[in-house]
Formats: C-alpha cells, sequence, structure tokens
C-alpha cells in the first residue's frame, strides 16, 4: 500500500513504523545482562571494522566529499576506538555502590533514540552511534542525511546483522531508507521515541532541539590555530596541513583560520608551503569567497569535502596538481569577511597577530563568528600561554600540539572517542562533552537514611500564637489594633469641633 504513496508520506510512514518496532525492541532488549550487551556489541564493532574500507568507499561515492581511504580511517577509528572506551563501561544492573553515602547506582536505558547524521562522516557517524547506543541497552533508529542515504543505511545493516546473529532482538538497530525532511521529523518526534542525538548542519540541529524532546546536538566549529612564537613551527605547520587535507576538511573540528604570532609568521609560511599549501591571490581569494557561501552564510555544498584542485575547478581559478589546501590572507573577521567562515573543504584563513594576548582576541573573534564553544587548536611551548588559551577561550576542546580533526574526536588525545562534539551551552547545547555512551545511560539510584529527621519536624505542630489580625471576606488579613487605633485618633480630633458648635 505504502509504494502507492508520494516519497514523503512514504517516509513518514517508514518512520512510524521503524519507531515503534524499535521500541518493541527495546522493551525486550531493557533487561539483557551486561555479558549479553557487551557480547552483541562487540560483534557490530568487529562487523564494522571489517567493513571500514568499503563503506568508506561507498560514502565518499554516494557524496562526492572527501578521501576514501581517510574515510576507512575514521570508520575503524569509530568501530575499534569507540569500542575500545565503552567496552569496560558498566550499563547494567548495579553500576557502583558508594558506602559512605549510601547510593546503590543502577543502569537503565533512555529507550528509543533517534540519530541523525550527516553526509560529510556519514558511515562513522552511523557506527559510533549505533554502539553507543545498544552499549546502553537503547534501541536506535538511524535517519541518513539525503545525500547519503545509501552507505548510511548499509552500514546500519552490516551492525544490525551482526548484532542479531549475536542475540540481539530484531528492530533494535534499523535505518530509514526512504528519507524525506518530513520523515525526518516524524521520527524526532514520534512518541516511541525518546531521545534525538542529531549530528549535521546548523538547521538540522535545531530541529532536533524543537521537536518536543530531549536532544543531544553539536554546533559549527569555526576552529582556529593559534601558533607562538614559542611553537615547533615546522610540525605545527605540518600537523596544520595534515589536518586541514584528512578527508578533504569534513570534519566540524578542523581548523579553519590560522592564527600566527608575528615573529614566526614568515617562517610558518614557508613550512606550510612546504608542505603543500597553496597561497590565494587576494583576487582569487575574493572570487572564492563570493562564490563559496550563500546569502545566508551556508557553504555552496559543491565545495564541501572538495580537493584544492577541484575548488579550482568549480571557481576557475588556477590551482597547481600539488597543493593540498587552498590559504587565503584575511583583512579581518565576520560577514565582510566570506572566508574567515566554517569551511568544511581545503581552505584556510591566515592572519598574522603580535603576541599572544592580540592572538587570544582574535581567535575569540573567530569563535564568536560562527563556533562559540566548539574547539580550538594551539601550537605553543609556553605553558602560560597554553593555560591561558585554555581559560580566556569561548571553546571546550583546546587542543595542544596536535591536529584539530583528529584531536578534538579523541585519535591523537585522552579525550573520549567520539564523532559526536557538544559545544556546551555556548553553542546552544545541553552539553559541551564529545557524547559518548554515558549520555544515553540514565541511572538509578537507591538512597538510604544517612540521618534521621529532626525532632522539629515531628507530631503535631504547636498551636499559633494568639493574633489581633482577623480574615476578611475577601481572604486578605485585617490588623485589628492598628483600625482600632486609627477610629480613636479620628474620634478624637473630631468631638473638640462638635464641643464648639453647641
Amino acid at each position: 500500500m505504502t509504494d502507492d504513496l508520494d516519497p514523503d508520506l512514504r517516509s513518514i510512514q517508514e518512520a512510524r513504523d521503524r519507531a515503534v518496532a524499535a521500541r518493541e525492541a527495546q522493551r525486550a532488549f531493557q533487561h539483557a545482562e551486561q555479558a549479553d550487551v557487551d557480547r552483541i556489541c562487540a560483534a557490530m564493532a568487529d562487523a564494522a571494522f571489517a567493513a571500514a574500507g568499503r563503506l568508506g568507499a561507498l560514502a565518499c561515492e554516494e557524496t562526492g566529499y572527501g578521501v576514501a581511504a581517510h574515510k576507512r580511517i575514521k570508520n575503524e577509528f569509530a568501530s575499534r576506538d569507540v569500542w575500545a572506551s565503552i567496552r569496560d563501561v558498566p550499563t547494567c544492573g548495579v553500576l557502583r555502590r558508594d558506602e559512605e553515602h549510601r547510593i546503590v547506582e543502577i543502569g537503565w536505558p533512555v529507550g528509543v533514540v533517534a540519530a541523525l547524521c550527516p553526509s560529510t562522516n556519514p558511515t562513522s557517524t552511523a557506527i559510533f552511534k549505533t554502539l553507543i547506543a545498544v552499549k546502553a541497552r537503547n534501541a536506535i533508529v538511524v535517519a541518513p542525511h539525503p545525500t547519503a542515504v545509501g552507505c548510511t543505511a548499509e552500514t546500519v545493516r552490516v551492525m544490525a546483522e551482526a548484532g542479531e546473529a549475536a542475540g540481539m532482538p530484531a528492530g533494535l538497530v534499523s535505518s530509514l531508507r526512504t528519507v524525506s525532511l518530513p520523515g525526518t521529523h516524524e521520527l524526532m518526534e514520534h512518541y516511541a521515541t525518546s531521545l534525538v542525538l542529531a549530528t549535521g548542519g546548523t538547521p538540522m540541529v535545531r530541529a532536533a532541539h524543537s521537536v518536543g524532546k530531549p536532544a543531544l546536538g553539536v554546533g559549527p566549529g569555526n576552529v582556529p590555530a593559534y601558533v607562538d612564537r614559542s611553537a615547533d613551527v615546522p610540525r605545527a605547520a605540518a600537523d596544520i596541513v595534515d589536518s586541514k587535507a584528512f578527508d578533504a576538511s569534513t570534519i566540524c573540528a578542523t581548523e579553519q583560520t590560522v592564527v600566527a604570532d608575528r615573529p614566526i609568521a614568515a617562517q610558518l609560511r614557508a613550512e606550510m608551503r612546504a608542505q603543500g599549501a597553496h597561497w590565494l591571490t587576494p583576487d582569487h581569494a575574493a572570487r572564492l569567497g563570493e562564490l563559496m557561501f550563500r546569502p545566508s552564510g551556508l557553504l555552496d555544498p559543491r565545495f564541501v569535502g572538495r580537493s584544492p584542485q577541484r575548488i579550482g575547478e568549480i571557481a576557475g581559478i588556477p590551482v597547481p596538481a600539488d597543493a593540498r589546501v587552498l590559504v587565503a590572507d584575511l583583512g579581518g573577521v565576520g560577514p565582510a569577511h566570506p572566508l574567515s567562515r566554517e569551511k568544511l573543504t581545503t581552505v584556510l584563513g591566515f592572519v598574522e597577530e603580535d603576541g599572544w594576548r592580540a592572538g587570544c582576541d582574535r581567535c575569540i573573534e573567530l569563535l564568536r563568528f560562527g563556533g562559540d564553544g566548539h574547539s580550538l587548536v594551539v601550537h605553543a611551548t609556553d605553558e602560560e600561554v597554553i593555560l591561558a588559551f585554555g581559560i580566556e577561550k569561548p571553546a571546550f576542546r583546546i587542543l595542544v600540539n596536535t591536529w584539530g580533526t583528529l584531536g578534538a574526536i579523541g585519535a591523537t588525545t585522552g579525550l573520549a572517542p567520539s564523532m559526536t562534539l557538544s559545544p556546551g551551552g555556548l553553542g546552544g547545547a545541553v552539553v559541551s562533552d564529545n557524547i559518548s555512551v554515558r549520555h544515553l545511560l540514565n541511572v538509578k539510584r537507591l538512597a538510604y537514611e544517612t540521618r534521621r529527621p529532626p525532632e522539629q519536624a515531628r507530631g503535631r505542630p504547636a498551636a499559633p500564637a494568639a493574633t489581633t489580625r482577623e480574615e476578611r471576606a475577601d481572604g486578605a488579613l485585617a490588623d485589628v489594633d492598628l483600625i482600632a487605633r486609627v477610629v480613636r485618633e479620628v474620634l478624637a480630633q473630631t468631638r473638640p469641633k462638635e464641643k464648639e458648635s453647641r
């Protein structure tokens, strides 16, 4: 019957069907033992890891974004590294006993998770979200981006097949296959959906926060990379170019603008050029800025995740065959300087500032122009400078002497491995963490009495003290003593006048 419906109506019906099926499966799974949950998750992680290369190639082919070999690395990270980080986290039964405070914590699932996945990292995000959801005994329905339906659905199929073979209820893990905006919206607001986990562009995340369900979302990451005079400049240059070129800059924590301390700026330019950075002329930079962004400020999808050479073809500007990233000197930050925006492609901004304080101010300006709360990179060896950046910057991931891309997601740092980086209240989110299993796990608490109630709280209350206040007909209180005094004063003033009149 649904085959006779329009695509948007089919999408809505599919969302309803999958949400209901997920709830039924989750109810059957919510009392699973920890060993069973871990066996199922391990099977899904192994299956995703084994298919990482194939799924990465599918994503690159379907979307046209990024580099297939790099998408494989992200898929391997999302399966192997994410699973390793949560494998030993207890999520079932008693989680912890606090003998001092007489508290027993017990794990409980959230329910059905509606997981919105982006076009830039479709397969790795689906792998990551599936693992953290099922580890907490939740069901998950993945909503792919319309331009990445095939690769995302195939990723979910691979994991669901492995999980079900290991004993997972059918329907616990699924993906929409007929995708439309009305269908995704129906999934988010459906009565069976418990929580929305949104990774994607700003409009998608705003929609997730507006449906009346608990939501965990991300925000834009206009990430500055400050290079201090104390930095290892050759290493910083290599890290910045390598990170920006990785998967054609499709991770939201990728460096967007380099802020160079003036004494080392010339050296940094030279080192970046040696690593494959190509500086645009002012005219070419202006042309690219005009073409890359729509009037709303959103990046034109034609430029997302593209190589420098492809960008040159689209914009009609010459680009050398060996260029790995394009760099534009910026005259400022803001709408008048479009290349100071977030650019999920192989284009970097570059500015010079004299001293770390001026560099700090410029980084704050960049973050406030579309990256509040997300991430910042600092290359320095002066610990006072590093700490000052950590204290003063409106960013919740300050990455020190590493790549923005792999550092923020926890691949090269000690941060929680994650493909969903939340920007806190500054960026319109409820948390500032790298999202992981603990955000999809509710905790019940047995709380034993630790002290008896005070004696004053026991028995019947004492009789109220006598009062001269009386309740009026309208419920207000009248002060009888005050009224009597006023009457006496008025009478005393009028009686002499009455005697005189006689």
